[in-house]
């Protein structure tokens, strides 16, 4: 192995390390400190919970459905499907040993489905259920590691070594394809042809809304047309998700990896356990799951030990039969498909270290995956194409150590900052989102100047949308709510180190009522915010169908109108998450017509970067001082 690539693997152990006991001692930390209610108010536990049924769930997999003991509706929570959880007796607290484990499948508004990782789990007749974190993840970016310090095997060795600065990445011929999308701009044109001339690694920089999905579609849609097996994965289910959605036309057989609680509804056709389901051999298999499913009635009715354990003995030869059929209709299902989708760790699968290798591997969102999640993947494939945008959110460290001392780089931000960077990559260059006012500030600041605003978006407003009338609040795409010198001063919040600003939730609440008033659709409005304290505020006093948010969780998104609250307001010019400059393009790219930043300038200005965002927008935004609304006036 390279000194270069033994650096590398010594240094992501020690620093995966960390950001493992930091994520441990956060999650003993709110245990700890928090009590139940506390816990259920965050919404990461649920109280006095029964079960409704058992069946057997995706996969054979038993499930249990829980309810509320009261017969009514579940309080607000923020379980979604893909969690892992541990079921514990109502009495119990979140540091005792669960009667079970499993993962989150369905949440409706009266009911939590969950699949169970042990199928002799005895649940208590009261629950409650605490969301957990999961050392699994941890375990697979440590052996991607452990895979990377062996020596590669030679048709490996240049790929490798193009990775890592050791060889130089090769190209081939470039030749124009014919192209199945008709509407691709000559950007994305460009940077397909590269990726498909690569013969070790391409990396296309996609800024916000420049069609970095429409080229991606493309780019497999070509290789798979040249008779190669494609895998696609992403850091996150969503985002693979989204892959799977914008493919599903595109006549390929495809095949979605993962849980089935973990896939969203439009995947789920192609998932995996959903093309078990529509199997030949179904037949078979149903028979076997119809007597694990009277298996598992029969454990419920027994009463006593032996009965139960005989029901068990029994469920548990018949799932041993159905994982055997299954296992031989799965691995025909994926070495059978064009494409394989999951996301950078579930590619740990057995089912694709155990089977042949692909052609080529497709990372997409890679500025947001820790470089080692990356190799999970690239170990089953010999050429890669990285497709993200490092000038947004890195990946989330929770260790300030681990992420100062590298684990916050990206394989795609090393690559691009490499010397070869400028030889492998290619940025798409026209946006089809935003305003040309409203991208005006990031186009400046994070990408050149190169980015031109597509004809049919550079000067839509909300006022061009049916049904919404036009006024100050709807024909100008930009505007700066200025309210330095207002007494809108930051308060804390009830989460550590949280921040709110009750002033300038006040404005944002009455702006967004204004757009309302106009005409403009709830639904096709957003409300960006780096504090969780003030997303509470606002939730508060907004309609439950706006949409709002931390920067974290809109990205990737877009909406026809939003309005941005930076809430930091105090005279030592403190200004935490604000001077993280991604985050900030982030929360400045989401709108399409229409963006309201509200902020302090004077506290904005104690920032040298800050100051040229509050220069850019004194020069190119609708400019306004707060004291132009005063409190209880509606706006104009």
């Amino acid at each position: 192995m390279s000194d270069t690539r033994r650096a590398f693997v010594e240094r992501h152990r020690r620093l995966l390390r960390l950001e493992q006991r930091a994520e441990a001692d956060e999650a003993e930390r709110l245990l700890q400190t928090r009590s139940d209610a506390e816990l259920v108010a965050r919404g990461t536990t649920l109280l006095r919970l029964e079960v409704a049924d058992l069946e057997p769930g995706p996969g054979g997999a038993l499930q249990v459905r829980l309810r509320s003991s009261r017969g009514d509706r579940l309080p607000a929570h923020r379980l979604s499907p893909g969690d892992l959880v541990a079921l514990r007796a109502h009495g119990d607290s979140g540091r005792d040993a669960p009667a079970a484990t499993g993962v989150v499948a369905k949440v409706r508004a009266a009911e939590l489905a969950v699949a169970l990782d042990d199928e002799d789990a005895d649940l208590p007749s009261l629950l409650r259920v605490d969301r957990l974190a999961s050392d699994v993840t941890w375990q697979r970016l440590t052996a991607a590691l452990a895979e990377l310090e062996r020596e590669p095997a030679v048709e490996r060795r240049a790929f490798v070594g193009a990775l890592f600065g050791e060889r130089e990445p090769e190209f081939a011929a470039a030749a124009t394809p014919t192209w199945f999308d008709a509407t691709l701009d000559a950007s994305q044109q460009q940077a397909v042809a590269h990726a498909l001339a690569a013969r070790h690694v391409a990396l296309i920089h996609g800024p916000p809304g420049t069609g970095k999905t429409t080229a991606l579609v493309e780019f497999v849609r070509q290789v798979a047309a040249r008779g190669e097996r494609v895998l696609a994965c992403a850091p996150s289910n969503v985002a693979v998700d989204n892959l799977v959605e914008r493919l599903a036309g595109s006549g390929l057989k495809l095949v979605r990896l993962g849980h089935p609680a973990r896939v969203s509804e439009a995947a789920l056709a192609v998932s995996l356990a959903a093309q078990v389901d529509r199997a030949p051999e179904q037949k078979i298999l149903k028979t076997v799951r119809h007597e694990v499913e009277q298996g598992l009635r029969a454990v419920q009715r027994a009463t006593n030990r032996r009965d139960r354990q005989a029901a068990r003995d029994e469920v548990r030869a018949r799932r041993r039969e159905l994982r055997q059929l299954e296992g031989a209709i799965t691995r025909g299902i994926v070495d059978g498909a064009d494409v394989v989708l999951a996301t950078n760790t579930g590619a740990a699968d057995r089912l694709l270290t155990g089977g042949p290798r692909f052609a080529q591997l497709v990372i997409d969102e890679a500025a947001q995956a820790l470089e080692a999640s990356c190799w999970i993947p690239l170990a089953v494939a010999d050429r890669v194409l990285l497709a993200g945008d490092h000038c947004q959110l890195p990946p989330t460290i929770l260790s300030e150590r681990a992420a100062a001392e590298g684990l916050a780089t990206t394989l795609f931000e090393r690559l691009m900052r490499s010397p070869v960077g400028e030889r492998i990559a290619r940025m798409l260059t026209v946006q089809y989102r935003m305003h040309e006012r409203i991208m005006g500030y990031s186009a400046a600041r994070f990408y050149a100047g190169r980015l031109t605003a597509a004809p049919a978006v550079a000067a839509h407003l909300l006022s061009d949308l049916d049904g919404v009338a036009t006024s100050e609040w709807t024909a100008v795409p930009l505007r700066f709510v200025d309210t330095a010198g207002c007494g809108f001063d930051e308060t804390p919040g009830d989460d550590d180190g949280s921040k709110a600003n009750p002033g300038e939730a006040e404005i944002v609440t009455r702006i967004v009522q204004r757009w309302l008033h106009d005409g403009v659709d709830p639904r096709a409005i957003a409300v960006i915010t780096p504090y969780n304290a003030q997303v509470q505020a606002l939730r508060r006093a907004l309609p439950e169908n706006v949409e709002i948010g931390t920067v974290d969780g809109l990205q990737g998104r877009e909406k026809e109108a939003v309005a941005v609250s930076l809430v930091r307001s105090n005279e030592g010019g403190e200004l935490g998450f604000l001077r993280e400059l991604r985050r900030l393009n982030v929360a400045l790219t989401r709108a399409r017509r229409h963006l309201t930043i509200v902020g302090d300038s004077a506290t904005l200005a104690h920032d040298q970067e800050l100051l040229g965002l509050v220069e850019h927008l004194q020069a190119h935004a609708d400019y306004r001082s707060a004291f132009e609304f005063p409190v209880g006036e509606a706006l104009g």
